[in-house]
């Protein structure tokens, strides 16, 4: 507790050196790499650790995350052709800062009926709502909610689009998210996500295949529950790489199951398998991969 205070009390002297000395986008950059080096992730819920890690960087965010998440464009872009470019519904799940919403532009955003920003993190929903009021989207609610189980005022089955862009990583139960956005989908409604993943050991054929470094660099396993002295039965003690570590920090836990789960749930239209360098860091690590999936309910 004494080392987090003290974490803490450093991040916060970083933060105001640069304020003070820095030109404006330095310090902004120099923040969000404080907050993801060295600030503690606290809490007791999901809730509350996503606010403790997000609350202090929230409105540095998108620019930082504009090269570290790539592919989000392409998503908003693949996935509102698949909707019909437009019209409905739409439902960001982890939506953030609303920042998607900023990619699909004024005329698409204004040409839904209504569109849900969901997440669990109050000082990232700030930012979405600032951005609403800024560009006058009166159809946006932003939403402080659990993406596992929050329903629109529309009910069930009556959602057009519903995206997940680099939230599944972060969401503990992302399998159950990936059900309740078959469930919140209108029969012939399009699901989109973005997000870093790895592959498994022996993928289905036709699907991508990352060698042993990527596939033992990237992942992070689950951390057991809190007070096991001992490792559950049938799970090896495992101490994660500097990446992995550094991931699993920010609760960002890459999966090899995302891409497999999203097929068995949704027939899918476009599936893209990339990779990208994280920042600063890109030249001294393998690059990480990521996936882009667009899909529509099966039948």
């Amino acid at each position: 507790m004494v080392f987090q205070r003290v974490l803490v009390l450093i991040a916060a002297l970083i933060d105001k050196i640069a304020t003070a000395i820095l030109p404006k986008s330095w310090a902004s950059e120099l923040r969000v790499l404080v907050h993801l080096a060295v600030h503690p992730v606290i809490g007791d819920t999901h809730k509350a650790r996503l606010e403790s890690f997000y609350g202090a960087q929230a409105a540095d965010y998108d620019a930082f995350r504009k090269r570290l998440l790539q592919g989000r464009e392409q998503l908003v872009t693949e996935a509102l052709t698949a909707a019909g470019g437009g019209g409905g519904v739409w439902v960001d799940l982890g939506g953030g800062t609303g920042a998607n919403l900023d990619m699909a532009g004024d005329e698409v955003v204004m040409s839904f009926a209504k569109v849900y920003v969901v997440d669990l993190c109050g000082p990232l929903l700030k930012v979405a709502r600032e951005r609403c009021a800024a560009r006058g989207w009166h159809n946006v609610e932003c939403v402080e909610a659990d993406a596992t189980t929050w329903l629109p005022d529309e009910g069930r089955g009556k959602v057009d689009l519903v995206t997940f862009s680099y939230s599944l990583t972060m969401i503990p139960d992302w399998f159950a998210a990936v059900d309740h956005a078959a469930a919140l989908l209108a029969d012939d409604g399009v699901v989109g996500a973005v997000d870093f993943y790895v592959a498994r050991k022996h993928p289905a054929v036709g699907w991508g295949r990352h060698g042993w470094l990527t596939r033992t660099f990237w992942p992070v396993r689950t951390p057991p529950p809190r007070r096991r002295r001992r490792a559950p039965p049938n799970r090896s003690r495992h101490t994660p790489s500097p990446s992995q570590a550094w991931f699993a920090n920010d609760n960002v836990f890459l999966s090899s199951e995302h891409l497999p789960y999203l097929h068995k749930t949704f027939a899918p239209s476009k599936v893209r398998e990339l990779a990208s360098r994280v920042p600063y860091i890109g030249l001294l690590l393998p690059a990480v991969p990521y996936y882009i999936f667009v899909g529509k309910l099966k039948g």
